[in-house]
């Protein structure tokens, strides 16, 4: 897992990514540890997995926090940015990677809890941490970002709403992020193989990772889509502060 980002393009930044002991936050985390940035690991319930990786960016070089944390306990969240305040004293790159609402025996406001609620919450205590010209990233999916438009699978549907709400909570920051110069990036993707959502989504519908691949023609893996979530914490702010990863030929523009 190489030249994602050029060597050293984060030296001396401080890079935390929300859900990031596996999966898409875990490919995203270290290629910014790659690229030179020291470097806060976020977990729910996956501490040894979370530890592991740790061990593996600290072999590079690289300072890493591990913190775990419920993003949806506003307490929780506090407790995480005073300890990288602590460590830190200062962020530079703040990747909004968690999300989740399709897990079992979830109260019935889970989704939209995790997905738009604590998303804010994130980025307000955050931000008296993110330097002068740091950049928010909030990963998302085609399916979500595009749900006023084009219908998704029934099984997401509720995941997809509260995903597009959190993005739009998001995005009426932007004006106050962009006067202290904090730039702001959605990255949204179609369906990723591999992740924890495709498996449910699979798992409620069959074939329907198989359909939306045969479709689009490709679909990408976890750390193919995570290297994109990477460059966006890099790359210049598109004007509409979207950058879109994949086929969108079967999604409508809003």
């Amino acid at each position: 897992m190489t030249d994602v980002l050029p060597a050293g393009s984060l030296d001396g930044k401080v890079a935390l990514v929300t859900g990031s002991s596996r999966g898409i936050g875990a490919d995203t985390v270290r290629y910014l540890a790659e690229a030179g940035a020291d470097v806060v690991i976020n977990f729910r319930n996956k501490a040894p997995r979370a530890e592991k990786l740790a061990t593996q960016l600290r072999e590079l070089g690289r300072r890493v926090l591990v913190v775990g944390a419920d993003l949806t306990d506003p307490a929780s969240v506090g407790e995480m940015f005073d300890a990288v305040k602590a460590e830190f004293g200062r962020l530079d790159v703040l990747v909004l990677n968690a999300s989740g609402g399709m897990e079992s025996g979830m109260a019935e406001d889970y989704a939209l809890l995790l997905n738009r609620d604590a998303q804010l919450s994130v980025l307000d205590a955050a931000t008296p941490l993110l330097s002068d010209d740091a950049r928010v990233v909030f990963v998302t999916s085609h399916q979500a970002h595009f749900i006023r438009t084009t219908p998704t699978m029934p099984e997401y549907e509720p995941v997809a709403l509260s995903k597009r709400a959190g993005e739009d909570a998001l995005r009426e920051r932007i004006p106050g992020l962009a006067e202290k110069g904090i730039g702001f990036t959605v990255v949204s993707g179609d369906m990723i193989e591999g992740t924890i959502t495709a498996t449910l989504l699979e798992r409620a519908n069959p074939g329907a990772i198989a359909e939306r691949r045969e479709s689009a023609g490709k679909l990408y893996n976890v750390s193919e889509f995570a290297a994109e979530v990477a460059r966006a914490a890099v790359d210049a702010v598109p004007a509409d502060n979207t950058r879109l990863v994949g086929d969108v030929s079967a999604f409508s523009a809003e």
